[in-house]
């Protein structure tokens, strides 16, 4: 049977019956080491001359269906399941650049994001340019013969901003540079970006892949769809590698090769693996995923409806808002709905912002988005507080700013509770 939708897929992609106990959902391998079939079959998994399970910390059966469905529902040749979205953003970096490289960065960023580029990175030897996602052109005007990629969030946070992810993709593939997309905010049900000229996408399972706030994780999705070796600017997948007797994996692996090489190089060496239970988990709640993500959606409009028309509102953040000079791009790359995470401000400004954010009863003031729960923060204080005052402003999360990320209880619930924090 040939399956296609995106439900479907969520449910049944990359999983079966255990073939020993026929248990229907996927078991936890809580295990650090697998067996091997002889001396032969050992060789082989250590010298990539055959797939299959080592150490837990490079792959682990139940990762294997977590990223199988990953791959199918984004489109993708191949996935590599990590312990956290930063894990997985590392890794794809790691693969990519050497020291002295630059990549180009979208400003409007999740600050923990804009952190890890502009401070830890560097120990790596890698810089970052940034570069203005309402402006495609300013990513151009950034390239330099050391660039080796660009990244931006296809929906990005916290201002819930549609990214016009087509025409910084034919930036890139004029540059002949992949272009990596964080596809946290809107998870495959609603953008997939490799159908707008992605090559490389990322996520916070964490967030919406995972949906109920219990677990960490990460993952990077491979498109197939850039050439490695074109350059020769991306050594680790191009060149002999000495760690492998000499296989250049591009070669080896055609499509999947950026997705194997985070694996048996970056994952094998830095380790960021992914706990089997916490795979367990996230893969649990994938197969909801459609359902949650128009709930987020159908409630965040409704929510977003109702603060435009409140007096005690300043401006509401929300590109499914008819009059949201975004509203164009959502419905080419998002016709679903705008996500669940925006942005408003009060009349009050930050102390009538904090305020709300103190008062309300059945939200949670915590710093994570995409739980079924409705959220809310300050992210001035809190998520974005590292960023100087202009970095908050090209980042859309200044003093006045408050996020929301809007969950699957009754709307008419978390509007209440809304309108009571706001006094």
């Amino acid at each position: 049977m040939t399956t296609q939708g995106f439900d479907t897929l969520a449910i049944h992609a990359g999983a079966a019956p255990d073939p020993t106990t026929g248990a229907r959902a996927t078991p936890i391998y809580q295990t650090t080491s697998f067996a091997f079939q002889d001396a032969q079959h050992a060789a082989d998994l250590f010298a990539l001359k055959a797939f299959g399970n080592i150490y837990t910390r490079i792959m682990n059966p139940t990762q294997g269906v977590l990223e199988a469905k990953l791959a199918a529902l984004e489109g993708g040749s191949a996935a590599l399941a990590t312990g956290s979205g930063h894990a997985a953003q590392l890794l794809v970096f790691h693969t990519l650049m050497q020291p002295g490289d630059e990549f180009i960065a979208a400003r409007q960023l999740y600050g923990g994001s804009i952190n890890q580029f502009a401070h830890s990175f560097k120990s790596f030897g890698w810089h970052v340019v940034w570069a203005d996602a309402e402006d495609p052109s300013s990513f151009e005007k950034a390239l330099s013969p050391r660039t080796k990629a660009i990244f931006i969030e296809s929906i990005a946070n916290p201002g819930g901003r549609i990214t016009d992810i087509q025409a910084i993709a034919a930036v890139a593939k004029k540059a002949g540079v992949p272009l990596i997309v964080d596809n946290t905010l809107a998870t495959p049900y609603l953008v997939q970006p490799f159908k707008h000229g992605a090559n490389v996408v990322v996520h916070s399972l964490t967030k919406f892949i995972g949906g109920h706030g219990n677990s960490m994780g990460g993952a990077l999705i491979d498109g197939g769809n850039f050439d490695w070796s074109a350059s020769g600017a991306y050594p680790l997948l191009s060149e002999p590698n000495p760690s492998y007797n000499g296989i250049k994996l591009h070669e080896a692996f055609g499509p999947m090769a950026l997705a194997i090489a985070a694996r048996v190089l970056g994952l094998r060496d830095l380790g960021p693996s992914i706990a089997p239970f916490n795979a367990f988990l996230l893969l649990t709640g994938m197969e909801t995923l459609g359902l949650r993500m128009q709930r987020h959606c159908d409630n965040a409009l409704a929510v977003a409806q109702w603060l435009a028309k409140d007096a005690r509102v300043a401006w509401v953040n929300y590109a499914g808002l008819a009059d949201h000079p975004h509203h164009a791009l959502q419905k080419k790359y998002s016709p679903k709905g705008a996500g669940a995470v925006f942005t408003f401000g009060l009349k009050g400004g930050h102390e009538a912002g904090v305020k709300t954010v103190s008062s309300v009863k059945l939200l949670s003031h915590l710093a994570n988005v995409g739980d079924t729960r409705s959220l809310i923060i300050h992210p001035a204080s809190t998520t974005h507080s590292q960023l100087t005052p202009e970095q908050l402003k090209q980042a859309g999360a200044t003093p006045d700013v408050v996020r929301l990320s809007i969950g699957i209880e009754d709307v008419a619930d978390i509007i209440a509770d809304l309108d009571q924090a706001m006094g």
